[in-house]
């Protein structure tokens, strides 16, 4: 199970990575400082305090900065879906 985890993790890390080179683009690591080779980790650790809410039958994201959103654009569409953004 374990290796199964890592797979994912490494595969996940990779297509970010791969994409931020295509694009020529930069986020920003935990000194706020540009980097082109994240780590997943630290990418996860930003999306900790995003929550979906149901308000009277309607879901919304709350704490979805425009920081996070360009995050999400270097994931496939299924990681976007899930944040509402299609």
């Amino acid at each position: 199970m374990m290796g199964l985890c890592l797979l994912v993790y490494t595969l996940g890390q990779r297509f970010l990575r791969q994409n931020l080179q295509k694009t020529n683009s930069t986020l920003k690591n935990q000194l706020r400082k540009g980097t082109n080779k994240p780590t997943l980790r630290w990418i996860f650790q930003c999306f900790q305090s995003i929550h979906v809410l149901a308000l009277q039958g309607i879901k919304q994201i709350s704490n979805l900065t425009i920081e996070r959103m360009n995050i999400l654009n270097f994931f496939p569409v299924s990681c976007r879906s899930y944040y509402l953004l299609l």
